[in-house]
């Protein structure tokens, strides 16, 4: 059974449920850098890369984690905290959330924050739904749980599989501000089939193309 949904990808959506697309700095005002942000790893061969990327950029990113990859390479969860990366939650399984009760909803969130524990030590902040996608059960239950819900301004629509990427760059980078939050993904287990390699091209020029506006990075946390 399909329940009903709270599609907060729609901008006007998230205004009304207050969940942010774009990240604040001091007094309220937009923060001076985005926020580079990756769904759905660890991946084996996908993390690693981007985060050798960003290493050698000197860039900043927001790993939304999911639980069952965190139980299956916890060294990498390890490796994006130990590079000055901050770890949120994107779920334990990559669910729609539509199609849970508000059990499963709550059972998810608990297992992912459980994983995220025993990987790391540490208890996220920020929760991202799978496809931007709350059901009112799932905003609720993050929220008791504490967990700021963080949504994206920008996305390079990068699992698609006849994408490249220049166009995940160009559409990562359209209208982008500062305070921005953009949306790729590390991994390809819920997307097309290497997506990810086609998001680790594409991440330079992302970043060439922030250096170019004199824009930084900051984590979206």
């Amino acid at each position: 059974m399909i329940r009903h949904a709270l599609a907060a990808v729609s901008p006007s959506t998230a205004r009304a449920l207050a969940i942010p697309r774009t990240l604040s700095g001091a007094g309220g005002q937009r923060a001076t850098g985005v926020a580079i942000t990756f769904d759905d790893g660890p991946h084996p061969d996908g993390t690693p890369r981007i985060l050798e990327i960003l290493a050698s950029n000197g860039a900043l990113a927001t790993f939304f984690v999911i639980g069952e990859q965190v139980d299956r390479r916890p060294e990498l969860v390890r490796r994006i905290l130990d590079e000055g990366h901050s770890i949120a939650l994107h779920g334990y399984r990559h669910r729609l959330q539509s199609r849970l009760t508000a059990r499963q909803v709550s059972d998810d969130l608990d297992r992912g924050l459980d994983a995220i524990d025993r990987a790391a030590g540490i208890r996220p902040t920020r929760h991202r739904p799978p496809y931007g996608v709350y059901s009112p059960a799932g905003l609720r239950a993050a929220r008791e749980r504490l967990l700021e819900p963080l949504l994206w301004a920008t996305w390079g629509k990068d699992w698609r599989r006849f994408t490249t990427p220049a166009r995940i760059a160009r559409r990562a980078t359209r209208g982008l501000r500062p305070g921005d939050v953009i949306l790729l993904h590390d991994a390809d287990f819920y997307s097309s089939p290497r997506s990810h390699e086609r998001t680790a091209a594409a991440l330079p020029l992302i970043l060439a193309e922030l250096k170019s506006r004199e824009i930084g990075t900051v984590l979206g946390v």
